[in-house]
């Protein structure tokens, strides 16, 4: 990637830049994550080069479990400069959220690494002894 330097990018090479499509930056720009674009002389939109970082952070982010949401209100307080009063909370409830995630995780890789120590062939008709897939009948419509 070379230096743009503050040259503005079109709608294309920001998407191409950023990893996304143009509907996905338009979509953002209604919801107000990114800014509107300004306007060349002949009507293209243009952005500032830090569009497309602020497109990798909302990409992170959503990798990462947050919904668009929860982004727009991240972007907003950082606009802001400072928290909001539920700030705490909000973070709070996220990281207890991201810990439920990790402990279901964390449970289906146990699985799967007693499955794979096993030597299950299958994952709905396993033919190995003591099979460690508990809902495997389960995946057969059998109420057990």
């Amino acid at each position: 990637m070379y230096d743009i330097g503050n040259r503005r990018l079109r709608t294309g090479e920001v998407a191409e830049r950023a990893g996304v499509n143009i509907q996905t930056l338009r979509y953002y720009e209604r919801r107000g994550l990114i800014a509107e674009p300004d306007r060349s002389p002949g009507g293209h939109r243009t952005y500032p080069p830090d569009t497309v970082t602020l497109l990798g952070v909302i990409k992170a982010a959503q990798r990462l479990g947050f919904t668009l949401n929860e982004v727009a209100e991240l972007l907003d307080t950082g606009r802001r400069g400072h928290p909001t009063p539920d700030l705490k909370a909000r973070a709070t409830a996220k990281i207890t959220e991201v810990d439920r995630k990790i402990a279901d995780l964390t449970t289906i890789r146990d699985a799967l690494t007693r499955v794979v120590a096993a030597g299950c062939d299958s994952l709905t008709h396993c033919t190995c002894r003591d099979c460690p897939m508990p809902f495997a009948d389960l995946a057969e419509g059998d109420p057990r």
